[in-house]
């Protein structure tokens, strides 16, 4: 992981990467509103809107990871929320998917994003990306692991708007041009919007967290 932040320091648009992940990840902010009112029949119904409606259709190795993380994001949240396989039998309700829910989905996905490109990496022999794991991990074990070390970079949009006092606040946090929502979910997908450049550096080690964060995400 050291050296693969290493080269997106040293050069940003290496491998395409933080570019397709923050596209990914504004995609997936719009999604997850779509999502809260309207869940899915099935999970692989759900795997194939998400991987449609995020994923892209790009053919470079980012572009595939995100796709993979998209699958790797929804096993993940089913493991965190046993309650999901309710949820998705009850897709068809008018109330969609819990926030809480959507939001860890949200966190997962970019820690799932790093992970599947370490492992396409390994299978590619992308050697200037990740010479180590290519000796000591050929089963890419290491990105499972790197997975779990990173979703806790990733802000929680739940977290953030729950941070803001009052709806108003919130608003402004998610830089909103709308005068009046009367729907709060609309707030948390702005939320989710504004925060995706400081989630992407922050799995990318383009940024450190803490108060400057944003700042470097930004830059």
């Amino acid at each position: 992981m050291h050296a693969l932040h290493e080269s997106l320091r040293t050069d940003r648009s290496a491998f395409e990467l933080y570019e397709t992940a923050c596209a990914a990840g504004e995609r997936l902010a719009k999604a997850m509103g779509s999502l809260a009112q309207h869940g899915a029949e099935s999970e692989d119904a759900l795997i194939a809107r998400l991987v449609s409606q995020v994923g892209g259709d790009g053919g470079t190795l980012a572009d595939a990871a995100v796709r993979r993380a998209v699958i790797a994001a929804i096993g993940d949240v089913r493991h965190i929320h046993p309650e999901l396989g309710d949820a998705i039998q009850a897709g068809g309700s008018s109330s969609g998917f819990a926030w809480d829910i959507l939001c860890d989905l949200y966190q997962v996905f970019f820690a799932d994003i790093v992970a599947e490109f370490l492992r396409s990496a390994v299978a590619e022999h992308v050697k200037l990306a990740v010479p180590v794991l290519i000796v000591a991990d050929p089963e890419s074990r290491i990105a499972d692991w790197v997975a779990e070390k990173l979703v806790g970079l990733v802000p929680n949009p739940c977290e953030e708007s729950a941070e803001a006092t009052g709806l108003a606040e919130a608003l402004d946090t998610a830089q909103s041009t709308v005068d009046s929502v009367q729907n709060p979910a609309d707030a948390l997908v702005g939320i989710a919007q504004s925060l995706v450049p400081r989630a992407v550096g922050s799995v990318l080690g383009l940024v450190d967290e803490g108060p400057s964060s944003e700042q470097g995400a930004a830059a």
